[in-house]
Protein backbone atom coordinates (compact mmCIF):
# COMPACT_ATOMS: atom_id res chain seq x y z
CA UNK A 1 0.00 0.00 0.00
CA UNK A 2 1.39 3.36 -1.06
CA UNK A 3 -0.04 6.67 0.02
CA UNK A 4 0.60 10.39 0.04
CA UNK A 5 -0.07 12.50 3.10
CA UNK A 6 -0.24 16.27 2.73
CA UNK A 7 0.02 19.03 5.30
CA UNK A 8 0.48 22.76 5.52
CA UNK A 9 -2.68 24.26 4.09
CA UNK A 10 -4.62 26.99 5.83
CA UNK A 11 -5.80 30.57 5.76
CA UNK A 12 -3.43 33.38 4.91
CA UNK A 13 -3.76 37.02 3.93
CA UNK A 14 -2.85 38.23 0.48
CA UNK A 15 0.88 38.73 0.20
CA UNK A 16 1.58 36.04 2.75
CA UNK A 17 3.30 32.68 2.48
CA UNK A 18 2.54 29.04 3.12
CA UNK A 19 4.53 25.86 2.80
CA UNK A 20 2.90 22.60 1.79
CA UNK A 21 4.43 19.22 2.46
CA UNK A 22 3.63 15.82 0.99
CA UNK A 23 5.18 12.59 2.22
CA UNK A 24 5.00 9.34 0.29
CA UNK A 25 5.01 6.14 2.28
CA UNK A 26 4.63 2.41 1.72
CA UNK A 27 6.36 -0.10 -0.49
CA UNK A 28 8.09 2.42 -2.75
CA UNK A 29 10.91 1.28 -5.02
CA UNK A 30 11.52 4.60 -6.74
CA UNK A 31 9.78 7.88 -7.53
CA UNK A 32 9.85 9.33 -11.03
CA UNK A 33 8.10 12.59 -10.30
CA UNK A 34 6.15 14.39 -7.62
CA UNK A 35 4.05 17.45 -8.02
CA UNK A 36 1.24 19.68 -6.90
CA UNK A 37 -2.07 20.34 -8.57
CA UNK A 38 -4.88 22.58 -7.45
CA UNK A 39 -8.59 22.85 -8.00
CA UNK A 40 -10.50 26.03 -7.32
CA UNK A 41 -14.29 26.03 -6.92
CA UNK A 42 -15.99 25.60 -10.26
CA UNK A 43 -12.71 25.06 -12.09
CA UNK A 44 -10.78 22.08 -13.39
CA UNK A 45 -7.79 20.68 -11.61
CA UNK A 46 -4.59 22.26 -12.91
CA UNK A 47 -0.89 21.62 -12.58
CA UNK A 48 0.90 23.99 -10.23
CA UNK A 49 4.41 22.58 -10.15
CA UNK A 50 6.21 19.32 -10.65
CA UNK A 51 9.69 17.98 -10.01
CA UNK A 52 11.02 15.16 -12.16
CA UNK A 53 13.82 12.80 -11.18
CA UNK A 54 14.47 14.99 -8.16
CA UNK A 55 15.78 17.98 -10.06
CA UNK A 56 13.86 19.03 -13.18
CA UNK A 57 11.15 21.49 -12.23
CA UNK A 58 8.17 22.84 -14.13
CA UNK A 59 5.74 25.53 -13.04
CA UNK A 60 2.44 26.92 -14.18
CA UNK A 61 2.91 30.41 -15.61
CA UNK A 62 0.64 31.83 -12.93
CA UNK A 63 2.98 30.79 -10.11
CA UNK A 64 6.42 31.26 -11.66
CA UNK A 65 8.59 33.45 -9.47
CA UNK A 66 6.29 33.02 -6.48
CA UNK A 67 6.19 29.27 -5.81
CA UNK A 68 9.11 26.88 -5.40
CA UNK A 69 8.93 23.11 -5.47
CA UNK A 70 11.60 21.00 -3.82
CA UNK A 71 12.03 17.37 -2.97
CA UNK A 72 13.76 15.49 -0.19
CA UNK A 73 14.66 12.29 -1.99
CA UNK A 74 15.75 10.45 1.14
CA UNK A 75 12.44 11.18 2.87
CA UNK A 76 10.22 10.73 -0.22
CA UNK A 77 8.80 14.15 0.49
CA UNK A 78 7.96 17.09 -1.73
CA UNK A 79 7.47 20.66 -0.62
CA UNK A 80 5.76 23.64 -2.18
CA UNK A 81 6.86 27.01 -0.86
CA UNK A 82 4.23 29.57 -1.81
CA UNK A 83 5.06 33.27 -1.51
CA UNK A 84 3.21 36.43 -2.49
CA UNK A 85 -0.07 34.59 -2.34
CA UNK A 86 -3.14 36.22 -3.80
CA UNK A 87 -6.85 35.32 -3.65
CA UNK A 88 -6.61 33.61 -7.06
CA UNK A 89 -4.40 30.99 -5.42
CA UNK A 90 -7.30 29.85 -3.25
CA UNK A 91 -7.94 26.18 -4.00
CA UNK A 92 -7.61 22.64 -2.76
CA UNK A 93 -4.04 21.59 -3.41
CA UNK A 94 -3.38 17.94 -4.26
CA UNK A 95 -0.08 16.13 -4.16
CA UNK A 96 0.64 13.71 -7.01
CA UNK A 97 3.32 11.09 -7.47
CA UNK A 98 4.43 8.89 -10.35
CA UNK A 99 6.30 6.01 -8.77
CA UNK A 100 7.30 2.38 -8.88
CA UNK A 101 5.90 0.31 -6.04
CA UNK A 102 7.16 -3.05 -4.86
CA UNK A 103 4.50 -5.73 -5.10
CA UNK A 104 4.02 -8.63 -2.64
CA UNK A 105 5.23 -11.06 -5.29
CA UNK A 106 8.52 -9.18 -5.54
CA UNK A 107 7.67 -7.46 -8.79
CA UNK A 108 7.21 -3.78 -9.49
CA UNK A 109 4.26 -1.72 -10.63
CA UNK A 110 4.11 1.80 -11.94
CA UNK A 111 1.49 3.84 -10.11
CA UNK A 112 0.14 7.35 -10.20
CA UNK A 113 -1.29 8.28 -6.82
CA UNK A 114 -2.93 11.32 -5.27
CA UNK A 115 -3.09 12.82 -1.83
CA UNK A 116 -6.32 13.68 -0.10
CA UNK A 117 -5.94 17.41 -0.74
CA UNK A 118 -5.29 20.36 1.51
CA UNK A 119 -7.21 23.63 1.40
CA UNK A 120 -5.40 26.90 0.87
CA UNK A 121 -7.47 30.04 1.36
CA UNK A 122 -6.04 33.47 0.62
CA UNK A 123 -8.04 36.41 1.90
CA UNK A 124 -7.90 39.83 0.30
Amino acid sequence: QVQLVESGGGLVQAGGSLRLSCAASGSIFSINAMGWYRQAPGKQRELVATIINGSITKYADSVKGRFTIARDIAENTVYLQMNSLNPEDTAVYYCNADLWATMPDGGYRNLEIWGQGTLVTVSS
